[in-house]
């Protein structure tokens, strides 16, 4: 999971820092967001302290017509130790009570000319984005006629190879040996490359190239939603593979099933063309056309209908 601070936060969205400096460095684990209205009211019992507080017109209002003491009192308790921040939205006037507890506790008070809503929705995405589950995953991901194919296999089978084909015929470069991959909402997959090598490919016998230098800016991109994986392995002649299309194999990453086609290797096969067909097959399963299923059902037929004679 990425780490995410207050001090990115506020660089991210140009935030005035109003008080509670000291806890900038304070990190933030959800991307669940609070707006205390009800712990405002004084019902603390499940108040979400691991969350960012925003506080809006709405809330400042009825604190304002809180007498001195209560009002005090349920600032402080706003603030805790675990408390990321708090943030004023519409550019409102801080309380005094807020500033001075959010001192003693180093919790960030932090104000935006936004309005809470607008702010709810940007800092979700933005704190989605950045904590959601991510894992590295040893191959090459290209995007082929606008399907994320990820290639694995074992190193030496020609994944790079395949690839630098695929970007001459067109396609384009996402990332070359490792695949960073974080999972957005419940059926999503998305892969990047690594700052350190991203638009460089690796080629045996020829070094690492960059794929953007030499093939120019639309050859590559920064990253591309996942939707099928070809794995690639040696020939092995004792091994059945499918010749139908029929059983579909799927590849399981975080909660999120994608499709997983084996691609047998050996010398005289065009893995690019391969690809490209299976991509270009994966987008007609989408439409509703399946020729495996259509085959199968053409072949039902005239055995039934010999059957008959």
């Amino acid at each position: 999971m990425s780490k995410v601070t207050i001090k990115d936060i506020l660089k991210k969205f140009n935030l005035e820092l109003i008080s509670g400096e000291e806890g900038i460095d304070r990190p933030v684990t959800t991307s669940d967001l609070s707006r205390p209205g009800l712990e405002m009211a004084g019902f603390f019992d499940y108040y979400p302290q691991e969350r960012i507080q925003l506080l809006g017109m709405t809330e400042l209002t009825f604190l304002e017509k809180l007498n001195d003491e209560d009002r005090k009192n349920r600032l402080q308790r706003l603030c805790t130790d675990i408390t990321p921040g708090i943030i004023i939205t519409r550019g409102l006037e801080v309380p005094e009570e807020l500033i001075e507890a959010s001192e003693r506790e180093s919790v960030p008070v932090m104000r935006t000319k936004l309005t809470t809503t607008r702010m709810v929705s940007h800092l979700t995405n933005y704190l989605e984005l950045q904590l959601a589950p991510t894992v590295a995953v040893h191959g090459v991901l290209v995007d082929v006629y606008g399907v994320g194919v990820l290639i694995t296999g074992q190193s030496g089978v020609g994944k790079s190879e395949t690839a630098l084909e695929l970007v001459k015929r067109g396609h384009r470069l996402v990332a070359d040996d490792c695949v960073e991959i974080r999972q957005e909402d419940q059926d999503t997959l998305v892969g990047n490359s690594p700052a350190l090598i991203e638009h460089l490919l690796e080629i045996r016998g020829l070094g690492i190239i960059n794929v953007m230098t030499l093939f120019g800016a639309g050859a590559v991109r920064s990253y591309k939603r996942i939707t099928m994986c070809v794995n690639l392995e040696t020939w092995d002649k004792n091994k059945q593979y499918d010749r139908l299309g029929l059983d579909e194999e799927k590849m399981k990453i975080f909660d999120v099933e994608i499709p997983k086609y084996t691609i047998p290797v050996r010398p005289g096969r065009n893995l690019a063309v391969i690809i490209e067909v299976a991509a270009m097959n994966y987008r007609l399963k989408r439409m509703g056309v399946n020729t495996a299923q259509e085959f199968t059902t053409r072949l039902e037929e005239t055995i039934r209908d010999r059957d008959d004679d």
